[in-house]
C-alpha cells in the first residue's frame, strides 16, 4: 500500500506530525504498538508538560489545542532553582508579569492530539501493530507488518520513543547515558501556596522538583537512585506524604498525595544521525533528553515544525518527499 509519508509511533510527536502533514494533502500511514483504545483514552501517567508560547501556538494551528479543557491548562508565571540549603537561589519572572509557559498533563496533550488526528483526513493507522521488517535506502521505503499490509512510502519517519526499534533497525547508533537513578512523579495537594512558581531544588542525594497546578495543587518530582525510588514510592499514603513533607523541607506544609505513583528510570539518548536516505527521525527517537530541561515534547515539536516546513517546500516546488 503506498503512502506519501509512513510514521511509526503515535506518541504526541507522531500524532501531531501525521496531522501536520496530512493538512496538507499527502497520505500518511501512522503505525503503532499500542491498541486504538489506548491511544484514544490515554491514562494519567504522572507527567506534568511544560508548554512554551511557541508550543502552544504550533498546538492552535494543529487543532490540538482546542482538545484540551481550559480549566486543565496551568499557568507557570516563574521558575526557581536552589540549591541545597543555600540562602541564595536564582529566579525567572516572565516579562510584563505574562506567564513563561502553561503546564498541561501528558496524557491530555496525547488525548488532544488523537482527537485532532481522528479529524483529519488522508491519515491510515495501523494500530496494535508489530512491525516485522523495515527498510529506507535511495530507491525505497517501505515497512512490513505483521498479519498486515506492506506499506510503502516516499519517506519513513520513526517517532517512537527513544529507545526506538524503527531507528535501531535502520542501522543508525545512538549514544545512551544512563544516570543511574529513577523519577518518581505525581499530584500532591499541599497546604502553602505555590504561588504558579515552578521549583528545581538541587539537594544531597536528590533532585526534586514542583510543578504548580491549581491552587494548592501541584506535580511533585523526586530524583534519586533507583532502589530508593521503589522504596519510596512502595509507602503507603500516610508515610509518603510525611517523607515528602521532610524532602520538601516543609516549604509547602502539609502535603498529601492526590493521585497515583509513577516512577521513571532516567536514560538520555542522542540519534548519531537524524536523516538518511528517505527517512527522518522524530521526538524522542532523535534526540532523550534528561527531564530536567522541561523542553522534551517543545524540542519534539520544534522537529514536527520543521518537517512539515520541509514537506511545504516540496510540494511547492513539485519535489519527492525522498528528497
Amino acid at each position: 500500500m503506498q503512502h506519501d509519508i509512513a510514521i511509526v509511533g503515535a506518541g504526541p510527536v507522531g500524532l501531531c506530525l501525521a496531522r501536520a502533514l496530512a493538512a496538507q494533502g499527502l497520505r500518511i500511514a501512522l503505525v503503532e504498538r499500542q491498541p486504538q483504545e489506548a491511544l484514544a483514552e490515554p491514562a494519567f501517567d504522572g507527567r506534568e508538560i511544560a508548554l512554551t508560547h511557541a508550543s502552544i501556538r504550533l498546538l492552535r494551528e494543529l487543532g490540538v489545542w482546542p482538545h484540551i479543557p481550559a480549566a486543565e491548562v496551568f499557568p507557570l508565571r516563574t521558575a526557581r532553582v536552589m540549591d541545597r540549603d543555600l540562602p541564595h537561589e536564582l529566579r525567572v519572572a516572565a516579562d510584563g508579569g505574562d506567564r513563561l509557559g502553561s503546564l498541561v498533563a501528558n496524557h491530555l496533550i496525547r488525548r488532544a492530539a488523537w482527537r485532532a488526528m481522528q479529524e483529519t483526513p488522508g491519515i491510515d493507522l495501523y494500530a496494535a501493530a508489530t512491525i516485522e521488517a523495515v527498510h529506507a535506502d535511495v530507491d525505497s521505503a517501505w515497512l512490513q507488518l505483521r498479519d498486515g499490509p506492506k506499506i510503502e512510502a516516499h519517506l519513513l519517519v520513526a517517532a517512537d520513543s527513544r529507545f526506538s526499534e524503527t531507528r535501531r533497525a535502520l542501522g543508525i547508533d545512538a549514544d545512551l547515558h544512563d544516570f543511574g537513578k529513577s523519577m518518581l512523579v505525581c499530584r500532591v495537594r499541599h497546604e502553602l501556596p505555590h504561588e504558579h512558581a515552578a521549583w528545581e531544588w538541587f539537594g544531597l542525594g536528590q533532585t526534586l522538583a514542583l510543578l504548580p497546578l491549581d491552587e494548592h495543587l501541584a506535580g511533585a518530582v523526586v530524583t534519586l537512585p533507583g532502589e530508593q525510588a521503589r522504596v519510596l514510592a512502595a509507602l503507603d499514603e500516610t508515610a509518603f506524604a510525611a517523607e515528602l513533607e521532610r524532602r520538601y523541607g516543609g516549604r509547602l506544609g502539609r502535603m498529601e498525595l492526590a493521585g497515583t505513583r509513577h516512577v521513571y528510570p532516567l536514560v538520555a539518548t542522542w540519534a548519531r544521525r537524524f536523516t538518511g536516505p528517505r527517512l527522518a527521525l522524530a521526538g524522542d527517537a532523535a534526540v532523550g533528553m534528561h527531564p530536567v530541561t522541561a523542553h522534551g515534547f517543545n524540542l519534539g515539536l520544534a522537529s514536527v515544525e520543521r518537517l512539515c516546513d520541509l514537506a511545504a517546500t516540496a510540494l511547492r516546488r513539485q519535489m519527492k518527499m525522498s528528497t
